[in-house]
This record gives C-alpha cells, structure tokens and sequence, in this order.
C-alpha cells in the first residue's frame, strides 16, 4: 500500500491554463513578533472544520500550538465554519468592516471584491521575505490582482471521480476510459439498485464541477474558459450541448435520490457508507481515502479514482483537469495586528507544506520534497497524474465575479432540477457575464 514518492510536482503550473484576473519583518518565520512583549490575540477564520477535515484540523491546531509557543505574548484564536457557511460569514463581515485578522479566500474572482473594497492587505513583502521561491510556480499568481498578491495559496487540487472497486467489481465494471463505457457504468448499477453518484447539489458547486468536465470534454479546454473571460461565448453549441447531458445523465438516474437537497457532506457520507459508487471532488478530500482514521480502513481500501472519460469524436483531452490552486490565506487590510498576522501566515505556510503531506496527505501549494516519504498508493497516482496534466481549468465560480458567480450557481441547481433548458442555462449565463464585464 505504501512506497517511495518520488519529489513533488516539477513542472505542473508550466502547463497549467488558469483563467484567472490577472513582510519584510524582523521575523524569520520561527517566531520572534512584538518586541514590547504586549499580549496579542489574532482571530483566525477557516473553513477545516474538525469533523468533515479533521485531518486539516489536526494541523491547524498543532501549528498554532508551535507558534504562540514561540511568540508566548500571542493568543491564536480560532472559528471552524463549513464551507458555505463560511462563504455567508465572510460576506457578513466584510459588509460590516469586521473581518478576521487572518481567513481563507480563494483565487480570481472570489478574491476580486474583497481586494476592490481594500478589505485584503496584500503579502507581496511576506512572500519577498523567503517564501516566494517555496511556491510551485503559477499559484501565487491566482490570487494577485493588479499587480499585489493578496492571498498564499496552501492548495493544489485536481477533481478526479473517486469509486468503490468493490462494487464496481460486483457489477462486473472496470473504470471507464471513454463517456460511453461512464454510461454503461451508470446504467448497470442503476438497474441492479445502486445508485451510481453521490452528489449533493444543494451547495450547487458540486453540480458545476459535472457540468465543467462535461464542457471540457465536449468543446475543449478553452470553451469554457473564452465564455467566461468574454472571448467566446456561453452560447457555443458544445456548451449547450454539456449542458444537455448533464439532463440526460439525471433522466437516467445517474445521482443519488434527493440529490438537490443534499448538502456536499450529506453526500460525501452516502459514498463512505457505501450508497453509491462514485463521487467527484477535488483531492482536497484524498485524506478521506487514505490517511483518516475515522474511516474505516477496510472501505478506504475499497476506493479508487479515474479520469473523467473523454467523449468519442469531441476535442477534450483527458489529461485536462478543473481545479487549481485551492484555498488562500488572507490578511485583513484594517487589523490592528496586522503584523502579527502576517508573521503568523508566513509561519504557517512554512509548516504547512511537509506536514500536510506527511499527515494529511492532501497536495500542498509549496514544493515539498516526497523522495524519502512513505505515501499511500493513491496519493503517489494522483501526484503521477498532476505531472502529466495538460491543463488545469479554475473551478467556473471561482472565475466570475460574485454576481456572475451567484447566477451560474443558481443556473446549475435549475439544470440539475430540469427547470430550465439547456439553451435557457446557456443564455442567461451569457448575459450575466455580458451585464458584468
């Protein structure tokens, strides 16, 4: 189950085709703030919440163990919010000025508003004080805006289809290398009682993440892309056409019953519980697969992950992928500790890098070397698949700015819910994305 890795990520962002906008202190990022010995407290805002990332918890806390043991005048302070809660938070404060002293964003147009309404302070000098060359290149710069860096990212993910090969095997399935065979794999388990994906589609970026391989495979890696950034458009027939099948594949029952009810980690459990064969998500999850211990080990066993399979006769290349840099670590333009914050995000992407590899097993944004580690199986397959990647397209709500995003994100559960049409889907995304330029 374990082997030698060999090092980490070489050449990934060279190939990478994001479509994306766009602390000189006496620390040494071993500690050493506030030389007054004034006792300090930075709140720290995340979205690894012990129970659906506990793995990520794990090394939250001891990170912020070591650092206020080396700072002992500052004080940490934590909140854990899941993902969309988190979202709805962030936006809460930052209407009201109060945002944390430290918090997680992401890239392009996420981070766009934040940054227009100088809420973010930008870490151009943390990354000018020693980091900048610890970054895989090509991560930085999804998170600068205008020339500033106003995010460290701490991520790197792709979205592969994790599966149960016990299933699968039961059903006499392999993985499948082309839409077609995917099709076959859906059909058979619905009709033998298993629900074939689980999706929960009530946080609708799950659905987009469908929707999106499906325009890859269809029209290629730059369709959607040009779409969004104004070069094409969102009426391109093989938009259209992505659209369409993601109707044809709930018409044959592809998702799990309720799917648009269902939150993301609703359906992540209905995957671990063995309801369903398959589940996409970006490998940000791969801790879930491998190294916690909260799962059982006889069902980690169990999973696997393929590539989404290309569509005969259309031009996506299989070793196109979405994702990218994940989540980002922001400091707040208006905190009255800002450079403690600041020392703190440093330290933190220091220890990051190694340790989320070694105990979480999850893909740092930071070069690590992983020649002399012992790593699961299916982390050393994806690092292999990461390096043979010929394209990394940004998660399409990340691209937009937030009232494009919104709108696309309304547009999928509508999709996914057979309340609009594939052409209607298409329209309306273009003249969100017209109205916003």
């Amino acid at each position: 189950m374990l082997r030698k890795a060999h090092s980490l990520v070489v050449v990934l962002m060279m190939v990478i085709s994001l479509a994306l906008v766009g602390c000189s202190n006496s620390t040494n990022g071993n500690g050493s703030s506030s030389d007054s010995g004034e006792k300090v407290t930075i709140t720290f805002m995340h979205l690894w919440t012990p129970g659906s990332s506990k793995q990520h918890n794990m090394i939250i806390n001891n990170i912020i163990k070591e650092f206020e043991e080396k700072n002992p005048n500052i004080t940490v302070k934590q909140e854990t919010l899941e993902n969309e809660q988190y979202k709805n938070k962030l936006k809460v404060l930052a209407a009201s000025n109060e945002l944390p002293d430290v918090g997680m964003t992401w890239a392009a147009g996420f981070l766009e508003p934040y940054v227009k309404g100088n809420l973010f302070a930008p870490l151009d000098d943390v990354l000018d004080s020693g980091l900048k060359e610890k970054f895989v290149s090509g991560t930085t710069e999804a998170y600068a805006i205008d020339g500033k860096t106003y995010a460290l990212p701490v991520e790197l993910n792709i979205t592969p289809v994790y599966y149960n090969k016990e299933l699968f095997s039961q059903h006499g399935l392999e993985a499948p290398k082309t839409y077609e065979e995917f099709k076959h794999v859906v059909e058979t388990l619905a009709k033998n009682g298993v629900a074939p994906i689980a999706l929960g589609n009530k946080d609708r970026w799950t659905g987009s993440l469908w929707y999106m391989y499906l325009a890859d495979r269809i029209g290629g890696a730059e369709t959607l892309k040009n779409a969004i950034n104004g070069s094409g458009t969102f009426e391109d027939p093989s938009l259209v056409k992505a659209a369409e099948e993601v109707q044809n594949l709930v018409e044959m029952n592809a998702f799990i019953k309720g799917f648009n009810g269902l939150s993301n980690d609703e359906a992540k459990a209905e995957f671990t519980n063995e309801k369903a064969a398959m589940y996409l998500m970006g490998t940000w999850d791969l801790p879930q697969f491998t190294t916690n211990e909260d799962i059982p080990k006889e069902f980690r066993d169990k999973v696997g992950f393929f590539k989404f399979p290309v569509v005969d006769g259309s031009k996506g290349d299989v070793d196109s992928w979405v994702g990218g840099p994940g989540v980002g670590l922001f400091v707040s333009e208006n905190s009255k500790v800002k450079k403690e914050a600041k020392e703190f995000v440093k330290f933190f992407v220091e220890k990051w890098g190694e340790m989320s590899v070694t105990q979480a097993g999850v893909i740092p944004a930071t070069k690590v070397d992983t020649s002399n580690m012992d790593l699961p199986q299916m982390y050393i397959d994806v690092l292999d698949e990461l390096n043979k990647a010929t394209n990394i397209t940004l998660f399409a709500d990340v691209q937009m700015n937030p009232e494009a995003a919104q709108t696309h994100l309304n547009l999928i559960q509508s999709l996914f819910g057979g309340e609009i049409s594939p052409k209607d889907f298409a329209k309306q995304h273009q003249e969100v994305l017209s109205q916003t330029k």
